[in-house]
């Protein structure tokens, strides 16, 4: 039986994962691993994304907005490739979610909207 499909076997039918590396140290030390610096990348780009979300907000020229909000696209597509490559690594886990759970919650949510100040019709 290969390492992959021993991992697999081992997996939660609820979480959506990929196998880690198997160059990755079983035991973090103090040396940066690839993982370390994919979070330090993922960190900088979240702190970016806020700054030029601020940025945009406030600026006062139109062409000023424009050029920021361009950077600002281009900093979100950053860093959400930034998590996929994280994901495709095995760094990152999904739960799935039960659909009762998932039914609930939008059946509350929905019900919110009835509390809106101005009807809206939503697309169902």
């Amino acid at each position: 039986m290969t390492q992959n499909q021993n991992q697999n076997q081992n997996q939660d039918p609820s979480t959506i994962k990929n196998p880690k590396p198997s160059y990755e140290p079983q035991v973090k030390g103090p040396e940066m691993t690839d993982r370390d610096r994919l979070n330090d990348i993922l960190a900088l780009e979240k702190y970016l994304t806020d700054s030029f979300n601020i940025s945009a907000r406030e600026a006062s020229h139109v062409f000023l907005h424009q050029d920021i909000m361009t950077v600002l696209n281009e900093t979100h597509q950053c860093q959400y490739e930034m998590y996929l490559m994280m994901f495709r690594k095995g760094h990152y886990k999904l739960e799935a979610e039960q659909q009762l759970k998932l039914d609930n919650a939008y059946q509350q949510f929905s019900n919110y909207s009835t509390q809106f100040p101005y009807q809206q019709t939503f697309v169902q």
